[in-house]
């Protein structure tokens, strides 16, 4: 199998130069993920490298080795920066021009400068070091839902172990500038082949990458409360249905939660909208902080805000419901350095029965969380039977008879 070397770097620099313009065009309609640019570089550096590489017997060695070499590794460097940025890293300038420097030092010294073995070993060692690099930053970033970073990981590491390979190549095959033998090798030709394989592959899967992340946060920007950071009311009762479900199938006792700032209108008069917002980022983090990571919690209206415990027994919600009460009242005691003396009242209703129905299970807490505030607030109620049925009469009752009802209680 020959391998005709012109027609390998022409399709090389092509592919690279092409692939590089098609990611920074993919950038440029997309400025929010940076790593694109990085990658695109990444490409067009490798593009330029090549084409040192092919100038070979026509310019010196300086140019055509040396500097080829160094722009290859700072090619591969700077796909690695780009995984970096793309998970949210910081930038690392002097590892980004390790190797390079690395390698023109070495290029100079003089037990290195004719020994072409161990220059292509220490080669073979940084473009690897680089590409599994890049590989382990894709994998400590595994907590985002990506499909599309596994075949990265996967593929990067493989280029890795098959980049070395080419020590022991270098070691056993003729190599000499008058020898081109080299190029022969099927071995080496299937090795070219695959490395012009994986930059068209990896920059592909690169590319989906970026476009499912894109896709990701646009879900999740439907899906979360911009302020709180936890589920809105489309979320949570999508959420809750899916947790239905999970009841149906295995039945566990589950508490819905229903809370309400309290006063939280005039806080805002008080205070501003902006101290106002604060007040719900602090309940927010109050809430998640009372609540396991297995428990359901939203933002289901302006100051309303829900929560679902599954599999959790009527005693142990209500501590949890105290919890949250009690965790609020203490950090929104000063908000800012405002005294807001902020709380909330809950209404919580416990379900042990065949079928969870979330939807119905906020309304009777809704009916639990009226008493609460009818009892002076800042306070946890049960939803109870004639709690219900009190709540029912009320409702039904002539609008005098309500209004006297109202009254008694209230003097009560």
């Amino acid at each position: 199998m020959n391998l005709d070397v012109n027609t390998l770097f022409l399709v090389t620099i092509y592919v690279e130069a092409i692939l590089g313009l098609l990611l920074l065009f993919a950038w440029a309609q997309n400025m929010a993920i940076r790593a694109v640019a990085w990658w695109g570089f990444g490409h067009l550096i490798r593009a330029a490298s090549v084409v040192l590489f092919g100038m070979y017997g026509s310019a010196p060695e300086l140019i055509t080795i040396d500097l080829a070499n160094a722009l290859l590794f700072t090619a591969f460097a700077v796909t690695w920066t780009g995984a970096r940025v793309f998970d949210g890293r910081p930038v690392e300038p002097v590892y980004l021009v390790t190797g390079a420097v690395l390698w023109l030092l070495v290029c100079r010294l003089p037990v290195l400068a004719d020994s072409v073995e161990l220059r292509s070993m220490i080669a073979s060692g940084i473009i690897p070091a680089y590409t599994w690099l890049t590989a382990y930053e894709f994998w400590r970033g595994r907590g985002e839902p990506l499909v599309s970073r596994w075949p990265a990981i996967f593929m990067l590491f493989a280029h890795g172990a098959l980049f070395l390979l080419r020590t022991p190549l270098a070691s056993v095959l003729p190599w000499s500038p008058t020898n081109n033998n080299i190029f022969g090798s099927v071995w080496l030709t299937v090795l070219s082949f695959e490395a012009l394989l994986f930059t068209i592959s990896i920059a592909f899967i690169l590319l989906a990458m970026a476009k499912e992340r894109t896709e990701l946060r646009h879900r999740t920007a439907a899906m979360v409360d911009p302020l709180t950071g936890i589920a809105n009311r489309r979320a949570f009762l999508q959420e809750a249905g899916v947790i239905a479900k999970r009841y149906a199938s295995r039945p566990r006792p589950t508490t819905v939660l229903l809370v309400d700032l309290d006063h939280f209108k005039s806080i805002n008069d008080r205070f501003g909208h902006a101290l106002g917002d604060r007040v719900l980022e602090i309940f927010a983090a109050a809430t998640l902080e009372s609540l396991r990571a297995t428990d359901l919690v939203g933002r289901i209206g302006g100051e309303e805000f829900a929560a679902v415990l599954y599999d959790t027994n009527r005693d142990k919600a209500a501590a949890v419901a105290e919890r949250i009460r009690v965790a609020f009242a203490k950090a929104a005691q000063e908000v800012d350095g405002r005294p807001v003396c902020a709380t909330v009242s809950i209404g919580v209703v416990h379900c042990e029965g065949v079928v969870l129905d979330v939807p119905e299970l906020l309304a009777q807490a809704d009916q639990a969380l009226y008493f609460a505030k009818e009892n002076g607030r800042n306070r946890v109620e049960t939803a109870s039977l004639d709690m219900l049925l009190t709540r029912k009469d009320e409702a039904t009752a002539p609008p005098a008879v309500a209004v006297a009802a109202t009254a008694a209680q209230n003097a009560a």
